[in-house]
């Protein structure tokens, strides 16, 4: 993982600057709650791992104690192996209500032996459609990975290991919703998603192969806590605007050149009419992947 600043010098500075609403660290058995599985969540070593098991009755799945505005969020996660078509294992953010914002990194399974399909998207005040997929350039089943989300008031950049894959920038000078006043909580799930998961629905989960089982570990996190209101993370939001230096650059277009599967600003079917005001050249100045 490179991260755009060191976990602990950030830290460092954001208590040099008087930040009171900063939560740093993680630990599953303090720091989430039970969000549904019952006993098919399992915390281990003190907190510092976790599994997700998925039945023929249910998934299961937590999400933080703490409300954030803004941070970054890493986790180490070992998915589904073997037939997992129709699985979905997801990490992500997200606020409340019909207007809310949303980040996700969503684990597509498959059939055995077939790659895994990450899927990306951002909501803002309720309004999604910005799904961007990669295939995996390794096995995600045979050893954890970090994923990570970084999240500012002026881009969003999701990262894969030391691999930065996606940054969404704030567009709403351009008329585009961007997620910037809303708190929202770290969720990690698995459920079964074949109505829509494998090849858009095509293929079925095998319920004979379960359990279903992914791992988490160290997971990290370095955000603000808006205990009065979201002013309290304005000063936070502000000290987190470095983007990606010209090594993660290089790494972030070679993802996309090899590795991009479906992006949505390329879906002249969904967009017969035409497609999002981001996505159109006059604006390509805007585009995700400019830094």
């Amino acid at each position: 993982m490179a991260p755009s600043w060191g976990g602990s010098y950030f830290l460092f500075l954001c208590m040099l600057l008087g930040f009171s609403t900063i939560a740093y660290g993680g630990n599953f058995s303090t720091d989430f709650d039970l969000l549904f599985g019952d006993d098919r969540v399992k915390i281990s070593d003190g907190g510092q791992s976790m599994s997700l098991a998925m039945d023929k009755y249910s998934g299961s799945g937590v999400a933080t104690k703490d409300q954030f505005l803004f941070g970054r969020f890493d986790m180490k996660i070992k998915l589904v192996g073997g037939n997992s078509a129709g699985t979905v294992t997801a990490f992500y953010l997200s606020s409340t209500g019909d207007h809310h914002d949303e980040v996700d990194l969503e684990f597509l399974g498959n059939l055995t032996g077939d790659p895994y399909m990450l899927s990306t998207n951002v909501f803002a005040n309720g309004v999604g459609g910005r799904e961007v997929q990669y295939y995996l350039w390794f096995d995600p089943t045979a050893d954890y990975h970090t994923y990570s989300i970084d999240w500012s008031p002026t881009r969003i950049i999701l990262w894969v290991d030391d691999t930065p894959i996606r940054v969404i920038n704030n567009k709403e000078i351009i008329g585009v919703p961007f997620p910037t006043k809303q708190p929202m909580r770290l969720y990690t799930t698995l459920w079964n998603g074949d109505a829509w998961a494998t090849r858009w629905g095509q293929v079925k989960i095998d319920l004979s192969q379960a359990p279903f089982i992914a791992r988490f570990k160290n997971y990290n996190g370095t955000a603000c806590v808006p205990k009065k209101g979201i002013a309290d993370c304005k000063g936070f939001g502000a000290s987190m605007k470095r983007g990606l230096d010209n090594e993660n650059k290089k790494k972030l277009k070679q993802v996309n050149s090899k590795w991009v599967v479906y992006h949505y600003c390329r879906d002249l079917r969904r967009y017969a009419h035409g497609l999002p005001f981001e996505c159109r050249r006059d604006n390509m100045a805007h585009s995700d992947n400019n830094q």
